[in-house]
């Protein structure tokens, strides 16, 4: 039975080496405890999509047996949803699986920043959008701690990539990081206030994320306010000592007290001062004591709830990438009387793949396969063939591969629809290493081109955790992507298939051409043990649409059964400065016959900043479900923020102001309407040196009248080709070339009077 501890009182009565161990796992997944002061172990354990919780000792990598528990649809599935309601009952059905297992703390979600498709775990994160990663990210923890148990935001920060990520040193500029890296993290910190926080195992900038001082303490605590614990990635820690200087709470898992002993070695001589270790240690206290009220009343799981709602989530998570018209009318849905004409083919409908291989497996309570789902929903015993071999499902990738293709073609032959299911082989993705191609398997597209010979009604179903090529499309009729759609996407997909639901997912992630097109094409995975953040800000959409890259399906693309107008789009400015704010509105009709939901999209654009910015850049969405000709007025409040980016020189957030763009729409090339305003912006200038430009002092006004006439009385004589060249030189070279009116002498006289003007 847990029990309630008072958190100062044990604090006060902890010796040294307790107060060292607590700072410590026990073993694989629990906290250590304290009998003699009533501080019990508690356990935490992985499962960003459903708990897993080893029912027997861990092996060595965590990755042994598991209790059964829901397995829901992987965040590349449930980002897709681009509804935060939905993913806030998502975590709740979460929160109430792991506090009626007695575990205090849910290893996830993971918001790290889909920087290429080819991350072998990006099928655990969000999406390649910081806000769209941030705002469903949020949405997730508060339903998961709304239960009274934990979470643990992760991978903080700039792990994008399996290759080396132990070690790599993930080389990237501050802009890019504040921009790009760190805002998913902050908008949960802030907003839905993570019981902990899990550093990465990768360094950046050469540095350690576990013994990074201003990434642990100066911005996730100083700037962002964060009171919870840090703890580390499984064996991420490289010096303890260091670790806890910088701001790290909890090392996982146990080392034997190896690591402890590291720690009252390091107080006794001096290098770490006890009060350091105290505050780590109030932290990891305060999390075990919040999570005693659950862990006394664990309450009960309502399985079958919850395998309707991860149904639900796989349906609206998977996004219609495709529907064309054969017959004069799309494929998709089927009737009934072309959904008992239909044949099934591919071995992925039989043997559904719908989760990611690595340490988020979970033990589904029970598994759907859209086989069984389709003959079940149309009362038809709907013919079927595996199509071809899959590598790692037992016995299948021993099959004779051409005579499973004869047999595809056989079935497909005369029959009104194929049902092709395609996808990645569990081996292909993976935490621990990175793809190598986005291709789909060879066995697998010699499938598709042989039944599309001889039928014209074929629709793809993929099941993959990140984005593949889809080079392959005109062979097909409709294309349904499904991503892992976990232990209900069998089902899922029979619903939307025939139209039980209607689809309404939208791409969290840029579908390219090929891989050659990306933006870190070149940076990725890097090499010698660092990887360059060379695209800077313009990562995914924001690469493709700025640099006008033909993609197949843009960010934020997806298709319904029905039809949606845009209207009335207008934004209005208030303010100035750090206090501008800019009102969008739009009206959304449902123009088509079916009931369904479209996620309307609203980008900021900033054609005049000092700074390369991403042409658009999203910053606010809404998903709306309206009838057959309803329409609905959405209004979005964009602040000073979201008009904002990261000077480098002044080192925090700026309003440029200028002419700014508004767009509103169904993708990120898919605009509906357009509003420019103008905002006003604040002043951009820093301190006046001796090294700042001939520009930058005439653009600040007290350069500019430190200058004065002595210096336009000096350069009138210079032409217009050498007053153009004059403007990026520092002042010392032009003080020293004399070409100013005053000599270096003069210069620091200058500078010396604009610190006091």
């Amino acid at each position: 039975m847990s029990v309630a501890f008072d958190v100062e009182r044990v604090l006060a009565e902890l010796t040294l080496e307790e107060k060292a161990a607590l700072t410590s796992g026990s073993d694989f997944w629990h906290t250590e405890g304290v009998e003699r002061l009533g501080v019990p172990e508690v356990m935490v354990t992985d499962g960003p999509h459903g708990l897993r919780k080893q029912a027997e000792s861990a092996d060595h990598l965590g990755i042994g047996n598991s209790v059964p528990a829901t397995c829901f649809p992987p965040a590349a599935a449930l980002a897709s949803t681009w509804d935060v309601d939905l993913l806030d009952r998502v975590g709740r059905a979460l929160g109430r699986e792991t506090r009626g297992n007695e575990v205090a703390v849910l290893l996830g979600p993971g918001v790290n920043m889909k920087r290429s498709p080819l991350c072998g775990r990006n099928f655990e994160y969000l999406s390649e959008d910081p806000a769209l990663a941030g705002d469903l990210g949020a949405a997730l923890v508060a339903g998961i701690q709304s239960e009274g148990v934990g979470t643990s935001l992760k991978h903080y920060a700039a792990n994008n990539q399996e290759t080396d990520r132990m070690r790599v040193s993930s080389d990237v500029d501050e802009r890019t990081l504040r921009e790009i890296y760190f805002p998913a993290f902050e908008r949960v910190v802030t907003r839905a206030r993570p019981w902990t926080v899990m550093c990465s195992y990768n360094r950046i900038n050469g540095t350690y994320a576990s013994q990074d001082h201003w990434l642990l303490t100066e911005v996730l605590r100083d700037e962002w306010g964060f009171e919870g614990l840090v703890v580390s990635d499984w064996g991420a820690v490289v010096d303890r000592v260091a670790a806890l200087a910088a701001g790290l709470d909890l090392e996982m898992p146990a080392t034997g007290g190896r690591t402890d002993a590291l720690v009252v070695d390091a107080v006794k001589n001096g290098t770490l001062d006890e009060a350091v270790l105290d505050v780590a240690v109030r932290r990891v206290l305060t999390m075990i004591a919040k999570a005693q009220p659950a862990l006394a009343e664990p309450g009960t799981v309502d399985v079958e709830a919850h395998h309707a709602l991860a149904r639900e989530a796989a349906a609206d998570g998977s996004v219609l990438l495709k529907n064309a018209a054969v017959g004069g009318a799309p494929v998709l849905p089927l009737s009934t009387e072309a959904a008992a004409e239909a044949v099934v083919i591919g071995e992925f409908a039989r043997t559904p793949r719908y989760q990611g291989a690595g340490s988020s497996q979970v033990n589904p309570t029970r598994l759907d396969d859209a086989l069984t789902a389709l003959r079940t929903v149309t009362g038809v015993d709907l013919p079927f063939t595996a199509g071809f071999s899959v590598a790692g499902v037992e016995g299948s990738q021993d099959a004779d591969d051409a005579a499973l293709l004869a047999e595809a073609v056989a079935a497909a032959r005369g029959a009104g629809t194929v049902l092709l299911f395609l996808g990645l082989p569990a081996p292909d993705e993976s935490e621990g290493y990175d793809r190598t191609h986005l291709g789909l398997p060879a066995n697998q597209l010699a499938v598709l081109r042989a039944v599309a010979e001889v039928n014209d009604r074929v629709v793809v179903v993929l099941a993959n955790g990140s984005a593949v090529s889809v080079e392959w499309q005109d062979s097909a009729a409709a294309v349904l992507e499904t991503w892992l759609g976990g232990q209900a996407g069998g089902s899922a997909v029979a619903d939307l298939l025939l139209g039980v639901r209607n689809p309404s997912g939208k791409l969290a992630e840029t579908i390219p051409h090929r891989v050659e097109d990306t933006p870190a094409f070149g940076n990725f995975p890097g090499d010698n043990g660092h990887v360059r953040y060379g695209e800077g800000v313009l990562i995914g959409y924001r690469w493709y649409d700025t640099r006008l890259v033909d993609v197949a399906y843009p960010f934020g693309h997806g298709l319904s059964y029905t039809t949606f107008g845009y209207s009335d789009v207008a934004a209005t400015v208030s303010g100035e400065g750090a206090g501008s704010s800019v009102e969008v509105r739009v009206t959304v009709t449902n123009t088509g016959a079916r009931a369904g939901a479209e996620t309307v999209q609203v980008y900021v654009g900033d054609p005049e900043a000092a700074v390369l910015r991403p042409v658009r850049e999203l910053k606010a969405f809404a998903k709306v479900t309206l009838e057959p000709g309803a329409s609905r007025t959405l209004t979005f409040t964009l602040g000073a923020r979201d008009l904002s980016y990261w000077h480098p020189g002044l080192r925090r957030w700026v309003v440029g102001g200028g002419r700014t763009v508004v767009e509103v729409g169904a993708s990120s090339r898919d605009i509906r309407g357009t509003a420019e305003v103008a905002v006003a912006g604040e002043p951009l200038w820093g301190d006046l040196t001796a090294d700042g430009t001939v520009n930058e002092w005439l653009a600040h006004p007290v350069g500019k009248e430190l200058l004065g006439s002595a210096f336009g009385e000096a350069t009138a004589r210079l032409d217009a080709t050498m007053l153009a060249m004059m403007g990026d030189m520092p002042m010392r070279v032009v003080a020293s070339f004399g070409m100013g009116g005053f000599d270096l002498d003069g210069l620091d006289a200058l500078v010396a009077r604009s610190r006091t003007a």
